[in-house]
Protein backbone atom coordinates (compact mmCIF):
# COMPACT_ATOMS: atom_id res chain seq x y z
CA UNK A 1 0.00 0.00 0.00
CA UNK A 2 1.70 3.45 -1.00
CA UNK A 3 1.82 6.08 1.32
CA UNK A 4 1.87 10.17 0.48
CA UNK A 5 5.76 9.81 0.94
CA UNK A 6 6.24 6.88 -1.08
CA UNK A 7 4.20 8.59 -3.64
CA UNK A 8 6.75 11.67 -3.71
CA UNK A 9 9.50 9.94 -3.93
CA UNK A 10 8.24 7.65 -7.08
CA UNK A 11 7.29 11.80 -8.44
CA UNK A 12 10.82 13.05 -7.76
CA UNK A 13 12.41 9.88 -9.90
CA UNK A 14 10.16 10.29 -12.45
CA UNK A 15 10.94 14.19 -12.40
CA UNK A 16 14.72 13.28 -12.70
CA UNK A 17 14.34 10.73 -15.07
CA UNK A 18 12.77 14.02 -17.39
CA UNK A 19 15.86 15.84 -16.41
CA UNK A 20 18.66 13.12 -16.91
CA UNK A 21 16.92 12.91 -20.62
CA UNK A 22 17.44 16.29 -21.14
CA UNK A 23 20.54 16.79 -19.85
CA UNK A 24 22.07 13.65 -22.17
CA UNK A 25 20.53 15.76 -25.27
CA UNK A 26 22.96 18.53 -23.95
CA UNK A 27 20.37 21.37 -22.68
CA UNK A 28 19.47 22.35 -18.56
CA UNK A 29 16.38 22.43 -17.08
CA UNK A 30 15.07 25.76 -17.23
CA UNK A 31 11.12 25.65 -18.16
CA UNK A 32 8.85 24.42 -15.55
CA UNK A 33 7.61 20.65 -15.49
CA UNK A 34 4.16 20.77 -14.61
CA UNK A 35 2.40 19.10 -17.79
CA UNK A 36 0.77 16.13 -16.93
CA UNK A 37 -0.23 13.28 -19.64
CA UNK A 38 -3.61 14.78 -19.51
CA UNK A 39 -2.24 18.69 -20.04
CA UNK A 40 -0.02 16.72 -23.04
CA UNK A 41 -2.86 14.96 -24.94
CA UNK A 42 -5.65 18.03 -24.53
CA UNK A 43 -3.00 20.99 -26.18
CA UNK A 44 -2.70 18.47 -29.14
CA UNK A 45 -6.29 17.76 -29.14
CA UNK A 46 -7.16 21.35 -28.48
CA UNK A 47 -5.02 22.21 -31.60
CA UNK A 48 -6.87 19.74 -33.82
CA UNK A 49 -9.80 21.27 -32.74
CA UNK A 50 -12.06 19.58 -34.38
CA UNK A 51 -15.50 21.81 -33.83
CA UNK A 52 -12.99 24.41 -35.37
CA UNK A 53 -11.83 22.71 -38.50
CA UNK A 54 -15.06 21.73 -39.48
CA UNK A 55 -17.30 24.10 -38.97
CA UNK A 56 -14.22 26.29 -41.18
CA UNK A 57 -14.58 23.80 -43.79
CA UNK A 58 -17.68 21.96 -44.32
CA UNK A 59 -18.75 24.32 -46.44
CA UNK A 60 -15.93 23.88 -49.00
CA UNK A 61 -16.09 20.07 -48.54
CA UNK A 62 -20.32 20.06 -49.60
CA UNK A 63 -19.01 21.62 -53.13
CA UNK A 64 -15.71 19.03 -53.66
CA UNK A 65 -17.41 16.01 -53.42
CA UNK A 66 -20.49 16.60 -51.28
CA UNK A 67 -21.67 14.08 -48.16
CA UNK A 68 -19.52 11.06 -49.95
CA UNK A 69 -16.15 13.00 -49.43
CA UNK A 70 -17.02 14.62 -46.11
CA UNK A 71 -17.79 10.99 -44.31
CA UNK A 72 -15.98 8.87 -46.01
CA UNK A 73 -13.00 10.82 -46.72
CA UNK A 74 -12.61 12.00 -42.96
CA UNK A 75 -12.89 7.94 -42.28
CA UNK A 76 -10.01 7.32 -44.67
CA UNK A 77 -7.57 10.90 -44.22
CA UNK A 78 -7.90 10.28 -40.71
CA UNK A 79 -6.56 7.01 -40.63
CA UNK A 80 -3.79 8.49 -42.95
CA UNK A 81 -3.12 10.79 -40.29
CA UNK A 82 -3.18 8.47 -37.03
CA UNK A 83 -0.47 6.56 -38.88
CA UNK A 84 1.54 10.30 -39.07
CA UNK A 85 1.06 10.80 -35.91
CA UNK A 86 2.46 7.58 -34.48
CA UNK A 87 5.37 8.04 -36.73
CA UNK A 88 5.87 11.70 -35.00
CA UNK A 89 5.42 9.96 -31.59
CA UNK A 90 8.27 6.94 -31.74
CA UNK A 91 10.59 9.84 -32.84
CA UNK A 92 9.18 12.21 -30.02
CA UNK A 93 9.59 9.26 -27.29
CA UNK A 94 13.30 9.46 -28.51
CA UNK A 95 13.98 13.32 -28.14
CA UNK A 96 11.83 14.43 -26.14
CA UNK A 97 12.23 18.45 -26.81
CA UNK A 98 10.80 21.64 -26.94
CA UNK A 99 12.65 21.71 -30.49
CA UNK A 100 10.65 18.44 -31.40
CA UNK A 101 10.26 18.37 -35.31
CA UNK A 102 13.50 20.10 -36.12
CA UNK A 103 15.90 18.75 -33.02
CA UNK A 104 14.95 15.56 -33.84
CA UNK A 105 16.17 16.06 -37.83
CA UNK A 106 19.07 17.08 -36.95
CA UNK A 107 20.04 14.22 -34.46
CA UNK A 108 18.73 11.78 -37.05
CA UNK A 109 20.75 13.11 -40.24
CA UNK A 110 23.37 11.51 -41.31
CA UNK A 111 24.63 14.18 -43.07
CA UNK A 112 24.04 17.68 -43.59
CA UNK A 113 22.82 17.94 -40.05
CA UNK A 114 22.31 21.43 -40.06
CA UNK A 115 21.03 22.07 -43.13
CA UNK A 116 18.15 19.13 -42.53
CA UNK A 117 17.52 20.94 -38.98
CA UNK A 118 17.86 24.42 -40.45
CA UNK A 119 14.81 23.97 -43.17
CA UNK A 120 12.78 22.10 -40.59
CA UNK A 121 12.87 24.47 -38.59
CA UNK A 122 11.98 27.11 -40.71
CA UNK A 123 8.98 25.09 -42.16
CA UNK A 124 7.95 24.33 -39.06
CA UNK A 125 7.79 28.08 -37.73
CA UNK A 126 6.39 29.62 -41.12
CA UNK A 127 3.49 26.65 -40.99
CA UNK A 128 2.90 27.72 -36.87
CA UNK A 129 2.97 31.17 -37.41
CA UNK A 130 0.28 31.14 -39.85
CA UNK A 131 -1.97 28.61 -38.15
CA UNK A 132 -2.28 30.93 -35.14
CA UNK A 133 -3.05 34.40 -37.69
CA UNK A 134 -5.52 31.68 -39.87
CA UNK A 135 -7.15 30.56 -36.46
CA UNK A 136 -7.52 34.13 -34.97
CA UNK A 137 -8.85 35.26 -38.27
CA UNK A 138 -11.66 32.06 -38.78
CA UNK A 139 -12.93 32.92 -34.92
CA UNK A 140 -13.24 37.10 -36.14
CA UNK A 141 -15.16 35.76 -38.96
CA UNK A 142 -17.72 33.55 -36.90
CA UNK A 143 -17.74 36.42 -34.33
CA UNK A 144 -18.99 38.77 -36.83
CA UNK A 145 -21.38 36.06 -37.92
CA UNK A 146 -22.66 35.30 -34.40
CA UNK A 147 -23.26 39.30 -34.93
CA UNK A 148 -25.00 39.40 -37.90
CA UNK A 149 -27.21 36.65 -36.42
CA UNK A 150 -27.93 39.46 -33.22
CA UNK A 151 -27.68 41.84 -34.82
CA UNK A 152 -29.01 41.86 -38.57
CA UNK A 153 -28.23 45.49 -39.56
CA UNK A 154 -24.49 44.48 -38.80
CA UNK A 155 -22.29 44.47 -41.68
CA UNK A 156 -18.81 43.35 -41.21
CA UNK A 157 -15.92 44.12 -43.22
CA UNK A 158 -12.24 43.31 -43.91
CA UNK A 159 -11.09 45.85 -41.33
CA UNK A 160 -13.51 44.66 -38.39
CA UNK A 161 -12.36 41.28 -39.38
CA UNK A 162 -8.48 42.17 -39.12
CA UNK A 163 -9.16 44.32 -36.22
CA UNK A 164 -10.59 41.61 -34.13
CA UNK A 165 -8.08 39.09 -35.31
CA UNK A 166 -5.56 41.33 -34.14
CA UNK A 167 -7.76 41.88 -30.46
CA UNK A 168 -7.87 37.68 -30.48
CA UNK A 169 -4.49 37.08 -30.78
CA UNK A 170 -3.53 39.34 -28.63
CA UNK A 171 -5.29 37.95 -25.45
CA UNK A 172 -4.05 34.40 -26.34
CA UNK A 173 -0.68 36.36 -26.01
CA UNK A 174 -1.26 37.88 -22.65
CA UNK A 175 -3.00 34.31 -21.41
CA UNK A 176 0.41 32.60 -22.48
CA UNK A 177 2.49 35.03 -20.58
CA UNK A 178 1.21 34.07 -17.45
CA UNK A 179 2.98 30.79 -15.96
CA UNK A 180 2.48 27.21 -17.46
CA UNK A 181 -0.25 25.99 -14.99
CA UNK A 182 -2.56 28.75 -16.11
CA UNK A 183 -2.08 27.12 -20.32
CA UNK A 184 -2.48 23.69 -18.56
CA UNK A 185 -5.66 25.04 -16.73
CA UNK A 186 -7.17 26.39 -19.88
CA UNK A 187 -6.07 23.26 -22.23
CA UNK A 188 -8.26 21.36 -19.89
CA UNK A 189 -11.40 23.43 -19.87
CA UNK A 190 -10.92 23.28 -23.41
CA UNK A 191 -11.19 19.37 -24.10
CA UNK A 192 -14.36 19.75 -22.07
CA UNK A 193 -15.89 22.39 -24.26
CA UNK A 194 -14.70 20.63 -27.07
CA UNK A 195 -16.42 17.34 -25.62
CA UNK A 196 -19.60 18.70 -24.44
CA UNK A 197 -19.89 21.28 -26.96
CA UNK A 198 -19.81 18.38 -29.23
CA UNK A 199 -22.02 16.37 -27.20
CA UNK A 200 -24.78 19.30 -27.28
CA UNK A 201 -24.45 20.08 -30.67
CA UNK A 202 -24.50 16.65 -31.82
CA UNK A 203 -27.97 16.27 -29.80
CA UNK A 204 -29.34 19.20 -31.13
CA UNK A 205 -29.24 18.49 -34.63
CA UNK A 206 -30.41 14.80 -33.97
CA UNK A 207 -33.63 15.74 -31.42
CA UNK A 208 -34.51 18.85 -33.02
CA UNK A 209 -35.10 19.38 -36.89
CA UNK A 210 -37.77 18.51 -38.29
CA UNK A 211 -36.83 16.21 -40.97
CA UNK A 212 -33.49 14.58 -41.50
CA UNK A 213 -31.51 13.23 -44.81
CA UNK A 214 -31.84 9.32 -45.87
CA UNK A 215 -29.42 6.77 -44.57
CA UNK A 216 -28.21 6.66 -48.20
CA UNK A 217 -27.81 10.49 -48.30
CA UNK A 218 -23.90 9.78 -46.76
CA UNK A 219 -23.22 8.53 -50.95
CA UNK A 220 -24.10 11.42 -52.28
CA UNK A 221 -21.51 13.49 -54.68
CA UNK A 222 -21.39 16.86 -55.78
CA UNK A 223 -18.80 18.68 -57.70
CA UNK A 224 -19.26 22.43 -57.30
CA UNK A 225 -15.94 23.00 -57.51
CA UNK A 226 -16.13 24.33 -61.66
CA UNK A 227 -13.53 21.46 -62.68
CA UNK A 228 -15.33 19.10 -64.75
CA UNK A 229 -13.75 15.83 -63.45
CA UNK A 230 -15.62 14.64 -60.74
CA UNK A 231 -12.28 12.51 -59.38
CA UNK A 232 -10.42 15.73 -58.96
CA UNK A 233 -12.98 17.27 -56.95
CA UNK A 234 -13.23 14.45 -54.73
CA UNK A 235 -9.60 14.37 -54.15
CA UNK A 236 -9.78 18.31 -53.78
CA UNK A 237 -12.75 17.48 -50.86
CA UNK A 238 -10.11 15.32 -48.89
CA UNK A 239 -8.58 18.32 -47.46
CA UNK A 240 -11.06 19.40 -45.51
CA UNK A 241 -10.00 16.36 -42.75
CA UNK A 242 -6.48 17.61 -43.35
CA UNK A 243 -6.96 21.10 -43.08
CA UNK A 244 -8.59 19.98 -39.55
CA UNK A 245 -5.71 17.60 -38.29
CA UNK A 246 -2.76 19.81 -37.56
CA UNK A 247 -0.76 21.35 -35.29
CA UNK A 248 -0.25 17.85 -33.23
CA UNK A 249 3.09 18.49 -32.89
CA UNK A 250 2.02 20.40 -30.11
CA UNK A 251 2.42 17.38 -27.47
CA UNK A 252 5.90 17.11 -29.00
CA UNK A 253 7.11 20.75 -28.45
CA UNK A 254 5.52 20.60 -24.60
CA UNK A 255 7.89 17.78 -23.85
CA UNK A 256 10.08 19.76 -21.30
CA UNK A 257 7.61 20.85 -19.74
CA UNK A 258 5.48 17.43 -19.23
CA UNK A 259 6.29 14.84 -16.74
CA UNK A 260 7.48 11.37 -18.03
CA UNK A 261 7.51 13.23 -21.64
CA UNK A 262 9.18 10.05 -22.98
CA UNK A 263 5.58 8.03 -22.64
CA UNK A 264 3.15 11.03 -21.99
CA UNK A 265 4.08 13.33 -25.52
CA UNK A 266 3.86 10.10 -27.20
CA UNK A 267 0.53 9.22 -26.29
CA UNK A 268 -0.82 12.83 -26.26
CA UNK A 269 -0.11 12.47 -29.77
CA UNK A 270 -1.87 9.70 -31.02
CA UNK A 271 -4.27 10.08 -28.74
CA UNK A 272 -5.38 13.35 -30.10
CA UNK A 273 -5.77 12.48 -33.49
CA UNK A 274 -7.30 9.16 -32.24
CA UNK A 275 -10.16 10.69 -30.08
CA UNK A 276 -10.45 13.59 -33.05
CA UNK A 277 -11.07 11.25 -35.23
CA UNK A 278 -13.91 9.32 -33.85
CA UNK A 279 -15.51 12.62 -32.11
CA UNK A 280 -15.23 14.68 -35.59
CA UNK A 281 -16.76 11.37 -37.80
CA UNK A 282 -20.07 12.17 -35.10
CA UNK A 283 -19.87 15.56 -35.73
CA UNK A 284 -19.76 15.49 -39.59
CA UNK A 285 -22.88 12.67 -40.13
CA UNK A 286 -24.99 14.94 -37.90
CA UNK A 287 -24.28 17.88 -40.01
CA UNK A 288 -24.57 15.77 -43.04
CA UNK A 289 -27.98 14.48 -42.08
CA UNK A 290 -29.48 17.73 -40.93
CA UNK A 291 -28.61 19.60 -44.83
CA UNK A 292 -32.15 20.77 -45.48
CA UNK A 293 -31.78 22.41 -49.14
CA UNK A 294 -28.70 21.46 -50.13
CA UNK A 295 -27.70 24.48 -52.99
CA UNK A 296 -28.82 26.79 -49.93
CA UNK A 297 -26.79 25.58 -47.65
CA UNK A 298 -23.55 25.38 -49.61
CA UNK A 299 -23.89 28.57 -51.06
CA UNK A 300 -24.21 30.33 -47.53
CA UNK A 301 -21.48 32.19 -46.68
CA UNK A 302 -21.25 30.28 -43.37
CA UNK A 303 -22.77 26.38 -44.56
CA UNK A 304 -22.70 24.87 -41.20
CA UNK A 305 -24.19 28.37 -39.72
CA UNK A 306 -27.21 27.64 -41.81
CA UNK A 307 -27.77 24.58 -40.85
CA UNK A 308 -28.15 25.23 -36.94
CA UNK A 309 -30.28 27.98 -37.95
CA UNK A 310 -32.38 25.91 -40.61
CA UNK A 311 -32.61 22.81 -38.56
CA UNK A 312 -32.74 24.30 -34.79
CA UNK A 313 -33.96 28.14 -34.92
CA UNK A 314 -31.94 30.98 -34.64
CA UNK A 315 -31.84 31.41 -30.73
CA UNK A 316 -30.31 28.02 -30.17
CA UNK A 317 -28.33 28.36 -33.08
CA UNK A 318 -27.05 31.59 -31.56
CA UNK A 319 -26.05 29.50 -28.13
CA UNK A 320 -24.52 26.62 -30.50
CA UNK A 321 -22.04 29.33 -32.38
CA UNK A 322 -21.10 30.31 -29.30
CA UNK A 323 -19.76 27.07 -28.50
CA UNK A 324 -17.96 26.97 -31.71
CA UNK A 325 -16.44 30.30 -31.50
CA UNK A 326 -14.93 29.48 -27.78
CA UNK A 327 -13.86 26.59 -29.07
CA UNK A 328 -11.97 28.20 -32.04
CA UNK A 329 -10.65 30.88 -29.26
CA UNK A 330 -8.89 27.92 -27.45
CA UNK A 331 -7.57 26.25 -30.36
CA UNK A 332 -5.94 29.67 -31.31
CA UNK A 333 -4.73 29.94 -27.94
CA UNK A 334 -3.17 26.33 -27.66
CA UNK A 335 -1.59 26.83 -31.51
CA UNK A 336 0.00 30.11 -30.01
CA UNK A 337 1.22 27.80 -27.02
CA UNK A 338 3.14 25.20 -29.39
CA UNK A 339 4.55 28.01 -31.77
CA UNK A 340 6.24 29.85 -28.54
CA UNK A 341 8.15 26.65 -27.65
CA UNK A 342 9.35 25.99 -30.76
CA UNK A 343 10.55 29.64 -31.00
CA UNK A 344 12.09 29.29 -27.76
CA UNK A 345 14.34 25.84 -28.98
CA UNK A 346 14.72 26.80 -32.28
CA UNK A 347 16.72 29.89 -30.87
CA UNK A 348 18.43 28.39 -27.66
CA UNK A 349 20.55 26.43 -30.66
CA UNK A 350 21.05 29.90 -32.38
CA UNK A 351 18.91 30.10 -35.33
CA UNK A 352 16.69 32.72 -35.59
CA UNK A 353 18.17 36.66 -34.96
CA UNK A 354 18.22 37.73 -32.05
CA UNK A 355 18.05 34.32 -30.34
CA UNK A 356 19.56 35.45 -26.91
CA UNK A 357 16.09 37.00 -26.39
CA UNK A 358 14.03 34.50 -27.39
CA UNK A 359 15.18 31.70 -25.57
CA UNK A 360 15.14 33.88 -22.41
CA UNK A 361 12.77 32.82 -19.60
CA UNK A 362 11.02 34.91 -17.29
CA UNK A 363 12.25 34.06 -13.70
CA UNK A 364 8.91 35.13 -12.54
CA UNK A 365 6.54 32.78 -14.12
CA UNK A 366 9.30 30.22 -15.83
CA UNK A 367 7.79 30.91 -19.81
CA UNK A 368 8.81 32.41 -22.36
CA UNK A 369 7.70 35.67 -22.47
CA UNK A 370 9.87 36.97 -25.29
CA UNK A 371 9.21 33.82 -27.31
CA UNK A 372 5.46 34.82 -26.92
CA UNK A 373 5.27 38.15 -28.21
CA UNK A 374 7.69 37.73 -30.96
CA UNK A 375 5.06 34.84 -32.05
CA UNK A 376 1.78 37.48 -31.58
CA UNK A 377 3.90 40.05 -33.78
CA UNK A 378 4.65 37.58 -36.58
CA UNK A 379 1.02 36.12 -36.70
CA UNK A 380 0.05 39.74 -36.89
CA UNK A 381 2.38 40.50 -39.41
CA UNK A 382 0.48 37.97 -41.48
CA UNK A 383 -3.28 39.11 -40.08
CA UNK A 384 -2.37 42.91 -41.70
CA UNK A 385 -2.55 42.31 -45.20
CA UNK A 386 -6.19 41.39 -44.68
CA UNK A 387 -6.86 45.02 -43.86
CA UNK A 388 -6.61 45.72 -48.24
CA UNK A 389 -7.17 42.25 -49.55
CA UNK A 390 -8.86 38.92 -47.98
CA UNK A 391 -6.95 37.64 -51.43
CA UNK A 392 -4.18 38.68 -50.05
CA UNK A 393 -4.40 37.30 -46.07
CA UNK A 394 -4.97 33.89 -47.50
CA UNK A 395 -1.86 34.07 -49.88
CA UNK A 396 -0.08 34.56 -47.27
CA UNK A 397 -1.22 31.91 -44.88
CA UNK A 398 -1.98 29.40 -47.13
CA UNK A 399 1.58 27.97 -46.53
CA UNK A 400 0.26 26.84 -43.19
CA UNK A 401 -0.80 23.35 -43.55
CA UNK A 402 1.82 22.22 -46.34
CA UNK A 403 4.66 23.31 -44.22
CA UNK A 404 3.63 21.88 -41.40
CA UNK A 405 3.00 18.50 -42.66
CA UNK A 406 6.28 18.71 -44.88
CA UNK A 407 8.25 19.85 -41.61
CA UNK A 408 6.68 16.25 -39.99
CA UNK A 409 7.42 14.59 -43.09
CA UNK A 410 11.15 15.46 -42.65
CA UNK A 411 12.33 13.48 -39.46
CA UNK A 412 10.46 10.81 -40.26
CA UNK A 413 12.01 10.21 -43.46
CA UNK A 414 15.04 10.60 -41.54
CA UNK A 415 14.16 8.02 -39.08
CA UNK A 416 13.34 5.62 -41.84
CA UNK A 417 16.72 6.29 -43.29
CA UNK A 418 18.77 5.74 -40.75
CA UNK A 419 16.94 2.34 -40.31
CA UNK A 420 18.27 0.17 -37.45
CA UNK A 421 20.95 2.15 -36.16
CA UNK A 422 17.61 4.29 -34.90
CA UNK A 423 17.37 4.39 -31.29
CA UNK A 424 13.67 4.45 -29.90
CA UNK A 425 12.36 5.75 -26.44
CA UNK A 426 10.10 3.98 -23.77
CA UNK A 427 7.08 4.47 -26.70
CA UNK A 428 7.89 2.20 -29.98
CA UNK A 429 6.61 0.98 -32.76
CA UNK A 430 8.66 -2.22 -33.11
CA UNK A 431 8.60 -4.04 -36.60
CA UNK A 432 5.66 -2.04 -37.47
CA UNK A 433 7.71 1.23 -37.42
CA UNK A 434 9.11 1.26 -41.14
CA UNK A 435 6.04 0.12 -42.79
CA UNK A 436 4.37 3.05 -40.86
CA UNK A 437 6.71 5.31 -41.25
CA UNK A 438 6.70 4.87 -45.22
CA UNK A 439 2.72 4.82 -45.50
CA UNK A 440 3.08 8.24 -43.11
CA UNK A 441 5.74 9.73 -45.71
CA UNK A 442 4.27 8.88 -49.06
CA UNK A 443 0.47 10.12 -47.73
CA UNK A 444 2.55 13.65 -46.63
CA UNK A 445 4.07 14.02 -50.08
CA UNK A 446 0.76 13.58 -51.68
CA UNK A 447 -1.39 15.62 -49.75
CA UNK A 448 1.12 17.89 -50.26
CA UNK A 449 0.72 17.96 -53.87
CA UNK A 450 -3.74 18.40 -53.11
CA UNK A 451 -2.76 21.38 -50.94
CA UNK A 452 -0.81 23.06 -54.08
CA UNK A 453 -3.71 22.01 -56.57
CA UNK A 454 -6.20 24.84 -58.38
CA UNK A 455 -9.15 24.43 -55.59
CA UNK A 456 -11.46 25.89 -57.35
CA UNK A 457 -12.81 26.67 -61.70
CA UNK A 458 -12.86 29.53 -63.28
CA UNK A 459 -9.06 30.54 -61.92
CA UNK A 460 -8.87 33.93 -61.22
CA UNK A 461 -6.90 36.46 -58.87
CA UNK A 462 -9.19 35.34 -56.15
CA UNK A 463 -9.86 32.01 -56.50
CA UNK A 464 -5.61 30.70 -57.08
CA UNK A 465 -4.48 28.69 -54.87
CA UNK A 466 -1.22 30.73 -53.76
CA UNK A 467 0.16 27.87 -51.50
CA UNK A 468 2.86 26.99 -53.97
CA UNK A 469 3.85 30.59 -54.46
CA UNK A 470 3.93 30.87 -50.23
CA UNK A 471 6.00 27.77 -49.86
CA UNK A 472 8.54 28.83 -52.49
CA UNK A 473 8.83 32.26 -50.97
CA UNK A 474 9.64 30.66 -47.48
CA UNK A 475 11.97 27.74 -49.01
CA UNK A 476 14.27 30.37 -51.61
CA UNK A 477 14.19 33.15 -48.56
CA UNK A 478 15.55 30.09 -45.96
CA UNK A 479 18.18 29.06 -48.98
CA UNK A 480 19.20 32.17 -49.30
CA UNK A 481 19.87 32.84 -45.93
CA UNK A 482 21.77 29.70 -45.62
CA UNK A 483 24.38 29.40 -48.02
CA UNK A 484 24.87 33.36 -47.40
CA UNK A 485 25.44 33.07 -43.65
CA UNK A 486 23.39 30.14 -41.73
CA UNK A 487 25.60 27.79 -42.92
CA UNK A 488 28.81 28.78 -41.17
CA UNK A 489 27.06 29.45 -37.65
CA UNK A 490 24.33 26.70 -37.23
CA UNK A 491 25.11 23.21 -37.27
CA UNK A 492 22.06 21.96 -35.87
CA UNK A 493 20.88 21.45 -32.17
CA UNK A 494 23.71 22.29 -30.05
CA UNK A 495 24.95 20.66 -26.46
CA UNK A 496 25.35 22.59 -23.41
CA UNK A 497 27.88 20.34 -22.03
CA UNK A 498 27.82 17.28 -20.95
CA UNK A 499 24.94 15.62 -19.10
CA UNK A 500 26.58 16.60 -15.51
CA UNK A 501 27.82 19.89 -16.69
CA UNK A 502 24.61 20.87 -18.10
CA UNK A 503 22.92 19.92 -14.92
CA UNK A 504 24.27 22.41 -13.08
CA UNK A 505 23.11 24.82 -15.11
CA UNK A 506 18.90 23.91 -14.42
CA UNK A 507 17.42 27.18 -13.33
CA UNK A 508 14.25 25.43 -12.29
Amino acid sequence: MSTPRSRARAADSVVLDDDATLHAMGYPRKLTRRFQAFDNFAISFTIINILSGIFSSFGFGMNAGGPRILVFGWIGVSLMVLLIGAAMAEVASAFPTSGALYFSAGKLAKRHKGAWSWFTGWLNFVGQIGGTAATGYAAATFIQVFAQLQWPSYQPTAHQTVLITAVVIVLQGVANTYTVQLVALLNRISVWWLLIGLVVIVGALIVMPDHHRSASFVTHFENNTGFTSGLYGGMLGLLVTSWTFTGFDGSFHMSEETVRATVSAPKGITRAIGYSAVAGLVLMLALVYSIGDYAAVAGAPAPPVRILVDGLGLRTAKVMLLIVIGAMLFCGLANLTSNTRQIFAFSRDGAMPGSRWWHSVSARTRTPVKAVWLAVVCSLALVVPGWWSHTAFTAIVSVNVVGLFLAYAVPIFLRLRLGDAFQPGPWHLGRWGRPIGWLAVVWILLSSVLFMLPQASPITVDSFNYAPIALAVVLLVATVWWFATARRRFQGPVSYGRPDEVAAMDLV
